[in-house]
């Protein structure tokens, strides 16, 4: 589904991203992890064209198609999900009106008609009911007087209405406490399925604890510089980044 060859990529000027590989099938979640400044958030930017970064050399394939000179819409359109570490706030903008406008510009750059309104109204409440969201909440302005957790049951709601390809999840367990932690893994390991793949984004490991992972990257310096399954999380909670560091040198 998605295929990394030799990524390099910065901001400002700045080189992050140093040869990145890395190759991600449908059905499968794949962690990164790596200490602040390893460019974690960076690499979850470029994959979804975020245009502030700079991509300037190697190969970003999703499903077959290079997409590395596309603006960040038509990555969308094409099925990569993108979840924020800081959420932003539309006043006046509902959660509701918000998702019916994303979906519609979704059907829209595929040559569809908008969703008929009794469909859309279907499956905002299939999909509520599923990650057990108040409906209250949904007629709310996007984002605005959120706590951390409601932010992030929000996204992953848009992730279940989006159903994209690829999702990818930049430390959204940043700042939550263990039960919003949980409403988050659980709405998206209900979302998994095997035509599509998650990327999440953690420093720590006890995300990983909810949402199991199939392979976990470590990303030091710009590198993936080991990967492993599960259990690679569990070793780099119990022992840090710096036994990685001596092997390295």
């Amino acid at each position: 589904m998605l295929k990394i060859k030799n990524l390099h990529a910065g901001i400002e000027g700045k080189d992050i991203l140093k040869g990145i590989d890395l190759e991600v099938n449908a059905g499968e979640v794949h962690a990164i992890m790596g200490p602040n400044g390893s460019g974690k958030s960076t690499l979850a930017s470029v994959i979804a064209g975020k245009e502030e970064f700079e991509f300037s050399k190697g190969e970003i394939e999703f499903e077959g198609e290079e997409i590395s000179e596309l603006d960040p819409e038509e990555r969308a359109h094409k099925g990569v999900f993108l979840s924020f570490q800081y959420p932003i706030e539309i006043p006046g903008v509902t959660v509701t009106n918000f998702i019916k406008t994303a979906i519609n510009e979704t059907r829209k750059a595929k040559g569809l008609d908008d969703m008929p309104a009794s469909e859309m109204l279907k499956k905002i409440k299939e999909k509520a009911d599923m990650l057990e969201i108040d409906r209250k909440f949904l007629s709310r302005s996007l984002n605005q007087g959120f706590s951390g957790g409601e932010k992030k049951r929000n996204e992953i709601f848009q992730l279940a209405m989006m159903e994209p390809k690829l999702a990818i999840l930049d430390e959204t367990d940043s700042g939550l406490d263990i039960d919003a932690l949980k409403v988050v893994a659980n709405g998206v390991n209900k979302l998994k399925s095997k035509d599509n793949a998650v990327i999440v984004i953690t420093h720590y490991q006890r995300l990983l604890d909810y949402i199991i992972p199939d392979y976990v990257h470590v990303l030091m310096g710009g590198k993936i510089v080991k990967s492993g399954g599960k259990e690679l999380a569990h070793e780099l909670e119990e022992r840090g980044y710096d036994w990685i560091k001596e092997e390295l040198v």
